[in-house]
C-alpha cells in the first residue's frame, strides 16, 4: 500500500456540492469514461499525485508565503508598462548568464589563446557567432534597461520612505553591472580591448583613496600583465554574477514586502473631500438624528436636541 504524504488543506481543490473528494458522483463512478478524459479516475489520480508532491515540496520548504506574497500581492492603481523594466532587467541578466556558460566553454582566459578561441567559437562552433552576438549585444540592452529602470524608480518617487534600502540596493546592481561590462570587454583580447582597458585602468587609478587599490585588485599588479586577463576573466564569471544573483534576491523580497508605489500622478486628490454629515443615530422622541458641528465649535446631538424640543413644547 502506498504512504501519501499530508497535503495542507489550503492546496486542495474543493469538492463540487453532491461531488465525492475523488472526483467520483454520488452513484460511485467518475464522471468521465476512464480514458484520461476530465472527470476519470486516471485524471484524478494525476491531480492528487500532483497534489502531493506540491505539498511534499512546501511542508520542507515553507515556500507558499513566499510565493503567495509574490503572485497573489496588490498591484496599485495606475500600474502601465514602465513597471516592467525591473523584469526586463532581469530577463536581460538570466540571458546573459545561459550565454556566458555557453561561451565559457570554448573561452580560454590565457593572453596566448584567448584571441584564438574566440575565433574558433565565433567561425568554427555551430551557432557560436549567434550566442556570441547575443552576449554582446545583450550586455547592452541590459545596461540600458537598467538606466531606465533606475529612471522610472527616481521620477515615481519610489527610493522615499519606506523603499531606501530597495534603493540602495538597485544603486549596487547598477554599478555591479558596469563592472561586468567593463570586465567582459577585455576577454576576446584584441587590440581595442587591450587599450581601452588599459585607459579604464589608469582612470580607476586616478581616483581618491580607494582608486589605486581597486586598479591594483583588478590588474592583479601594478601594471597590465599575463595575470589581468584571468583575473578580468575571474571576476567577470564568478564574482561579479555571485553579487548580482544575491542582491537581486534581496531586491525582489523587498518589492514583495514592501510593495510597489502607485505614479506620482494619482496619489495626491486634486479636489478635497467634501465634509460628511455624520449620522448619529435615531433621536428619541420625534426621530429626527442629529449631526456633528464644527462651525462654532460645538458638537451637536440628535438626541439631546429632540429632547429639549419636547421640554419646550410641553
Amino acid at each position: 500500500m502506498a504512504l501519501k504524504l499530508p497535503v495542507p488543506a489550503a492546496l486542495r481543490k474543493p469538492s463540487k456540492p453532491g461531488e465525492r473528494s475523488n472526483g467520483a458522483g454520488t452513484n460511485g463512478a467518475g464522471t468521465g469514461d476512464g480514458n484520461g478524459k476530465a472527470g476519470s479516475p486516471v485524471v484524478d489520480t494525476v491531480k492528487e499525485g500532483a497534489i502531493d508532491v506540491v505539498g511534499w515540496l512546501d511542508e520542507r520548504t515553507g515556500a507558499s508565503p513566499f510565493l503567495t506574497g509574490l503572485l497573489l500581492r496588490k498591484v496599485p492603481k495606475g500600474t502601465n508598462w514602465f513597471y516592467t523594466l525591473g523584469s526586463a532587467t532581469m530577463f536581460a541578466f538570466a540571458m546573459q548568464a545561459l550565454t556566458g556558460v555557453f561561451l565559457a566553454m570554448y573561452y580560454v582566459p590565457s593572453a596566448t589563446d584567448a584571441y584564438d578561441s574566440i575565433n574558433y567559437l565565433t567561425n568554427d562552433v555551430f551557432l557560436g557567432e549567434f550566442v556570441r552576438g547575443l552576449h554582446k549585444w545583450g550586455a547592452t540592452v541590459m545596461v540600458i534597461l537598467i538606466f531606465l529602470h533606475m529612471g522610472r524608480t527616481f521620477f515615481f518617487g519610489a527610493y522615499k520612505y519606506p523603499r531606501e534600502l530597495n534603493w540602495v540596493i538597485g544603486v549596487v546592481l547598477l554599478i555591479l553591472t558596469l563592472v561586468m561590462g567593463l570586465t567582459g570587454y577585455l576577454l576576446p583580447f584584441d587590440q581595442r580591448s587591450y587599450w581601452a582597458t588599459i585607459v579604464a585602468m589608469n582612470i580607476t587609478g586616478s581616483g581618491p583613496v580607494m582608486g589605486p587599490y581597486l586598479a591594483d585588485f583588478l590588474r592583479a599588479g601594478s601594471e597590465f600583465t599575463a595575470t589581468t586577463l584571468p583575473r578580468f576573466y575571474a571576476v567577470h564569471m564568478l564574482l561579479v554574477p555571485g553579487l548580482i544573483i544575491a542582491l537581486i534576491g534581496a531586491h525582489l523580497y523587498l518589492v514583495v514586502k514592501l510593495g510597489t508605489t502607485a505614479p506620482p500622478w494619482l496619489r495626491a486628490d486634486p479636489k478635497p473631500k467634501p465634509l460628511r454629515e455624520e449620522v448619529v443615530g435615531p433621536a428619541s422622541g420625534n426621530g429626527i438624528s442629529g449631526n456633528g458641528r464644527s462651525g462654532n465649535g460645538r458638537s451637536g446631538n440628535g438626541a439631546t436636541r429632540a429632547d429639549e424640543h419636547d421640554r419646550e413644547s410641553s
